[in-house]
């Protein structure tokens, strides 16, 4: 047996250190870069709104503040008109929690002895009252202490929003410059590459945020309105604002903002709750059939699956904020992946084939061996 000497060179070494290096850097600065990628789905969102202004002869920063003071009036306006109900309401749900448990406890454990009665002690061991309520208070204080623990308390969120703030409005005020300087770090030819994806990148995250943003509104408003009719007017409005806000989350966000809803539904007796699961699944059939191919329509050309996956990748490593900002960023990157990967590739096939440089046949075997070989053996037979 031959001995085999592994001998490693200097510039690997050098390699593997500076990506060691990188690596800590990264992890060290993973607040300022959470909150950078905040501020650059911010800067995509209004983005379109500035562009509109600044065509109209405005200078890009005029644009910019006009936006942003525009913004900040349409929240302190809502703030003012709705904020004292939803706070009220929200408090009141807050408060309310243990009766909701313990409705549902006493409804679980009905039904269970209309279908069989030997499941009453399963039933009462598997939901308890307090232990749900406990549960609940539990887990959202994870997914908010998770979503905000790049910042320490109620001072630290503040300023983290403000730096958002002023970080998105510096990226649209020199948004050109900015992203030129850093795409020009590139090696030739892949600078001029990325230099022209910059617009449909841009396209595709601010297609996907305003579309989720405005398909939430609607979905909130109808969502309110329909609990109003319900008889649900004490809640109502903290209901409709939960289930829009857990909305903007794909997949997840529907079946979430309605689990609180069907909860207080149970409470209050009878069929309402019935009524209320058939409103959301009215509401989440028609958003999901017309509204969000509508509005979204196909800005973001990602498989279900992919999608389902960032969500749960944001909310396990950021909460509540990593399943909001991650998903724009992956139907960002998908667009680079795209243009300069998967089409070129498919281009180039498909000229391969035409010049006769390649068989179809080929082309088609190597991508499945099984079939190659399968293939082969049938062509060695007399």
């Amino acid at each position: 047996m031959s001995n085999q000497r592994i001998t490693v060179s200097l510039p690997s070494i050098f390699s593997i250190s500076i990506v060691v290096l990188l690596i800590l850097l990264f992890w060290h600065l993973k607040d300022l870069i959470i909150l950078s990628m905040t501020a650059v789905v911010l800067a995509v969102t209004l983005a379109p709104a500035v562009g509109y202004i600044e065509r109209r002869g405005l200078p890009r920063w005029a644009a910019v503040l006009l936006v942003y003071l525009s913004l900040t009036t349409v929240f302190v306006g809502f703030g003012l008109l709705i904020g004292p109900t939803v706070v009220e309401q929200t408090e009141n749900l807050i408060s309310q929690v243990p009766v909701y448990s313990e409705a549902l406890y006493y409804w679980v454990r009905d039904l269970a002895s209309r279908v069989n009665v030997e499941q009453r002690d399963f039933i009462t061991q598997l939901i308890n009252p307090q232990a749900i309520a406990d549960w609940g208070l539990r887990s959202s204080q994870q997914l908010v202490l998770r979503s905000v623990g790049l910042t320490k308390g109620l001072v630290g969120g503040f300023l983290s929003l403000i730096l958002v703030v002023l970080l998105s409005a510096y990226m649209l005020t020199g948004s050109k410059s900015l992203l030129n300087g850093l795409i020009q770090m590139a090696p030739y030819p892949w600078n001029d590459r990325l230099q022209d994806q910059l617009g449909p990148v841009g396209k595709r995250m601010a297609g996907f945020i305003q579309g989720r943003v405005l398909v939430s509104a609607i979905l909130a408003v109808v969502i309110t309105v329909g609990l109003n009719i319900l008889g649900m007017t004490e809640v109502a409005l903290a209901l409709g604002l939960i289930a829009g806000v857990t909305n903007l989350i794909p997949f997840v966000g529907p079946i979430l903002g309605a689990i609180p809803a069907v909860v207080v539904a149970v409470s209050e007796g009878g069929l309402v709750w019935l009524w209320v699961l058939l409103l959301f699944v009215i509401v989440q059939n028609l958003e999901g059939n017309i509204l969000t191919p509508l509005v979204v329509g196909s800005s973001v050309k990602l498989p279900p699956l992919y999608m389902l996956l960032t969500v749960i990748a944001g909310t396990q490593t950021l909460g509540v904020l990593g399943a909001l900002i991650l998903p724009p960023w992956v139907s960002g990157v998908s667009v680079v992946v795209e243009n300069l990967y998967l089409k070129p590739k498919a281009i180039a096939e498909a000229q391969l084939k035409k010049s006769g440089a390649i068989d179809p046949t080929d082309l088609e075997n190597s991508l499945t061996p099984a079939k190659a070989v399968v293939s082969s053996r049938e062509e060695a037979t007399p």
